[in-house]
């Protein structure tokens, strides 16, 4: 590969799509992993609630939403992470990006990435709260993701998908803040002070 090719494919991979869509495979497939764990944790919830009014209602297996919230919540917050550190707060000479920058940037990218996902989060708590009607024996209000956007948009306008968005940006934001600054730091500390060079391994450790 000559060293324009290496330049280019370097750029390609700081691109912001390249990012998010790096970012939005990861969490699908840690989605996809804990899926387990997040269904058994709602059967415990709801165990001994099966038989309310009457009714013998099987559990609901609950989990599109929830991906689709990850996905988009995880993808964001890390491409604006990236362009934080990297177009606007910027890096040391030494390459290091000290922990008030990183406290920064983790929390700016966490409460625009929230923002972005805050309609998809408010869908997800409704339909959640459709699962628990259809445990009280009670008809359910919506019964797909896209009728519970159109709702939503048909009764209080599309303000109305923002609805509770500044508690929910601000827990994101200050969560990301000690998340992604401490991911960043501890990164940075081990490609300094050890053998180890920017990769999966390095990442993971730091993770």
């Amino acid at each position: 590969m000559t060293g324009g090719d290496r330049q280019s494919a370097l750029v390609n991979a700081d691109s912001f799509w390249f990012t998010y869509t790096l970012s939005s495979i990861a969490a699908i497939i840690a989605e996809t992993v804990t899926y387990p764990l997040d269904l058994t944790k709602t059967r415990l919830q709801i165990q001994g609630e099966k038989h309310v009014g009457g009714h013998n209602v099987a559990g609901q297996k609950r989990g599109m939403v929830k991906t689709i919230v990850g996905i988009v919540y995880t993808g964001c917050r890390i491409s604006f992470y990236e362009i934080i550190r990297e177009k606007i707060l910027k890096k040391n000479s030494d390459g290091s990006f000290p922990v008030w920058k990183s406290s920064l940037g983790g929390l700016t990218a966490g409460a625009m990435g929230q923002f972005i996902a805050s309609p998809t989060d408010l869908v997800k708590v409704q339909m959640q709260m459709e699962g628990r009607r259809r445990l009280e024996g009670k008809p359910p209000r919506v019964k797909s993701t896209t009728q519970a956007f159109r709702k939503i948009i048909t009764e209080e306008g599309f303000r109305g998908l923002y609805r509770g968005v500044v508690p929910n940006v601000q827990r994101a934001a200050l969560i990301n803040m000690g998340d992604l600054a401490t991911y960043d730091t501890v990164k940075h500390g081990v490609l300094q002070y050890t053998s180890l060079t920017d990769n999966w391994v390095t990442h993971t450790i730091s993770g």
